[in-house]
């Protein structure tokens, strides 16, 4: 997955008594599955409400926000406190898989519908939409697909609304120009499914499409059908043909 939606938080506080101000951190378990390699530890460092440190097992050492985080991670960079960070990330993988399973079992999967519209205006002369309704929670990632390559252009998307029923819904837009043999297709991504949920676009089967654009595509499909027939009749015939002919020897 592109982004993770399962995330376990550990908040420790601590005040200062010098100067009264605040000093936390926050330790956070990100993660997308149970897999080792799925599964981020990050630990923040809080000073009067502005991160100063951060470590970050994907980075793999301490960066520094500010001029005091810039000291703090070239010292702790050249310690045991990395090797200590770096080991902490154990402590997400023994528990992910229960809080995963937890979580999966709170979640509800979302109900996709693809279908196409008329562009009001734009430069392609069509368009798609991907309706994702009835799902919770309301993060989630909508994202379009061509012959397999995700399309990172042309693409709007709504923000997760809420239905008034716990439940979310969310809608995106494809704006394309069609090409023969193509496939399109919309992948979401979200907490209650423990893969994408991938579904393709079928013109013959979309209500939403103008009835001329229809009949051009029943045109189209039954052209085709009649070519091979006329094609595989006329290579029978070429065959049974060859098969009568007699050979007479020349000189």
């Amino acid at each position: 997955m592109a982004s993770s939606f399962l995330c376990l938080s550990l908040l420790f506080i601590s005040l200062s008594t010098a100067d009264g101000f605040k000093m936390y951190m926050m330790n956070r378990c990100v993660f997308n599955s149970t897999e080792p390699k799925d599964i981020k530890y990050i630990v923040s460092y809080y000073y009067n409400k502005i991160e100063v440190n951060r470590f970050d097992s994907d980075v793999g050492k301490f960066v520094g926000f500010t001029e005091y985080g810039l000291r703090n991670a070239e010292t702790w960079n050249s310690g045991a406190y990395l090797t200590q960070m770096k080991a902490e990330k154990t402590i997400c993988q023994q528990h992910t898989s229960s809080l995963y399973s937890g979580f999966l079992s709170k979640s509800v999967k979302p109900y996709v519908r693809l279908h196409s519209t008329t562009p009001a205006s734009s430069q392609h002369p069509a368009m798609l939409v991907c309706s994702v309704y009835d799902f919770y929670p309301s993060k989630i990632k909508v994202s379009w697909l061509r012959d397999g390559q995700e399309v990172t252009s042309d693409v709007t998307s709504t923000e997760e609304m809420a239905d008034g029923d716990w439940y979310y819904q969310t809608h995106s837009h494809l704006e394309y120009t069609p090409r023969s043999g193509e496939k399109i297709s919309c992948k979401v991504e979200h907490a209650s499914l423990e893969k994408p949920l991938i579904t393709d676009w079928d013109p013959s089967s979309d209500s939403s499409m103008p009835e001329s654009e229809r009949n051009k595509l029943a045109i189209g499909a039954s052209g085709l059908i009649l070519g091979l027939i006329l094609s595989l009749a006329g290579f029978i015939y070429y065959r049974r043909k060859a098969r009568g002919r007699i050979l007479v020897p020349t000189n």
